[in-house]
């Protein structure tokens, strides 16, 4: 009985040490407007320029670290957009149904609260800079139940870019 007492006892001690020990995953600082892109958590429906629907949804991920963008434009296949802290900007990759991925970065700005515009930084398969490409994304968050994103592209194939406006959905 001794022995199993002292078994106990020093499993127990084990786990507290173990659990003591363990790497503290702190979450760093925001940058700011990274909590308005959290607060997109859920799904949204929206109209393109021409009236046709467009849906996206949205998941915050990784203990809050990045946030996930499923874009489901009329007449096109999903894309998806990761957007994540860089120290005090936000950095985003964009998985775009043209077969490449920009990367942005956006840093808010004191005199625009309600937008985040991300400026083109460099991508992944893209054979030469005339590719066509998204080059920019403006996100105007209105209110809580909605808000609006102005992609620009560049490169042959299209025309400026879009302008999606959404709804929360309930």
């Amino acid at each position: 009985m001794r022995r199993m007492a002292l078994v106990l006892t020093v499993l127990m001690a084990a786990i507290r040490f173990s659990q003591a020990t363990e790497p503290q995953h702190a979450m760093k600082k925001e940058p700011a407007g990274f909590a308005k892109l959290k607060s997109l958590a859920g799904d949204w429906e929206g109209k393109t320029p021409d009236g046709k629907t467009v849906r996206a949804s949205y998941k915050v991920v990784s203990m809050g670290s990045a946030v996930v963008e499923t874009l489901n434009p009329p007449g096109e296949m999903d894309m998806v957009t990761v957007y994540h802290a860089d120290g005090d900007e936000i950095m985003m990759t964009h998985y775009c149904a043209t077969n490449n991925q920009p990367r942005m970065r956006a840093k808010a700005d004191p005199a625009k609260p309600n937008q985040l515009a991300f400026s083109y930084v460099d991508a992944t398969n893209l054979s030469s800079p005339e590719e066509g490409h998204m080059a920019g994304l403006a996100l105007t968050f209105d209110d809580a139940t909605h808000f609006s994103q102005a992609w620009t592209w560049k490169g042959p194939g299209g025309g400026p870019g879009e302008v999606f406006r959404f709804e929360r959905k309930k």
